[in-house]
């Protein structure tokens, strides 16, 4: 199928949590016009890819570190060539995993996406998202729940789209977990206004010399776009690509309400903290490597 020019408000959710999983109340503060297609960030899904034997130890650290539950463990084909992963996912007060450890090869571009949004027409959803700049890199398949297919952003910026035939209901989140996205200087604008037309999102800043130590680089600066949506809150780093590790690896940034007492937590379950914490832009911050091999940027706000 083509997808041609259309325009739709979407919403955004886990990959697979209908298989078995139910939740109690949907976000409030969103008007009613807008219930039947948007919900709320708590629909993001983060796909995490660790090899079979680091499912559990992944989710057990996690969970560990922020709070919440985690579902059994299943295998299940979520590509639509064969294959087998066997599945986790992690309900937080700090954001949603799908977590995948695939018995079988992962077929190409399966675990190059970053997150997944529920959409409420697949097909209005990838038509709209084809006339704000996204290529379909992966068509729309089947999976038990629904339907599902994976875009390509300006910039080189992956995301899965999902459709369920059975509508879910997820409580809010404590804190709503922000996308992390690097690209490049010659791609910021055009992968910026593509998302901002497709998520009917806002620029809160644009700073064109913040502190690049958020990136690994200080006493330099690099540009910080923050931007909100209905998806949740997004900041494109632009880089020039010479980053030092982990910077570029950490696709997410949880909001805690004290740093140091989750270091500590997550110390203790296993994580190794690749980031000692640094102060910038109102916020104290650091980055994490989960068992695994999981990257995050983790950070609380900074009293003034």
């Amino acid at each position: 199928m083509i997808y041609r020019r259309a325009r739709v408000r979407t919403i955004a959710a886990p990959l697979c949590v209908a298989l078995g999983l139910t939740f109690a109340s949907v976000a409030a503060g969103v008007s009613a016009a807008e219930t039947a297609v948007a919900v709320g960030p708590q629909y993001d899904s983060t796909h995490v890819y660790v090899s079979p034997g680091d499912v559990d130890r992944f989710t057990a650290s996690f969970v560990a570190t922020f709070g919440g539950t985690r579902s059994k463990k299943i295998t299940l084909t979520i590509t639509p060539t064969p294959s087998h992963a066997l599945w986790r996912f992690i309900t937080s007060p700090v954001g949603t995993l799908s977590v995948f450890g695939f018995t079988t090869g992962i077929p190409y571009p399966f675990g190059t996406e970053r997150t997944g949004y529920l959409v409420t027409d697949m097909d209005k959803a990838l038509r709209a998202a084809v006339a704000d700049g996204a290529d379909v890199i992966v068509e729309p398949f089947k999976d038990p729940i629904g339907r599902d297919a994976v875009l390509e952003w300006p910039g080189g910026v992956r995301m899965q789209l999902y459709w369920h035939t059975v509508s879910p209901h997820y409580p809010s989140l404590a804190s709503v977990p922000e996308n992390r996205v690097y690209v490049s200087p010659g791609r910021a604008d055009a992968f910026v206004r593509a998302f901002l037309a497709f998520s009917n999102g806002t620029v809160v800043s644009d700073d064109k010399n913040a502190p690049a130590i958020e990136i690994g680089r200080p006493n330099e600066t690099h540009r910080r776009i923050r931007i909100e949506s209905l998806f949740g809150p997004l900041t494109v780093l632009v880089s020039d690509g010479h980053l030092p590790y982990p910077y570029g690896r950490e696709i997410m940034g949880y909001a805690v309400p004290d740093l140091d007492a989750t270091l500590t937590k997550a110390r203790e379950s296993g994580a190794v903290v690749l980031v000692q914490p640094y102060v910038s832009d109102g916020r104290k911050a650091a980055v994490l490597r989960f068992p695994g091999g999981y990257i995050a940027e983790i950070h609380t706000a900074v009293v003034r």
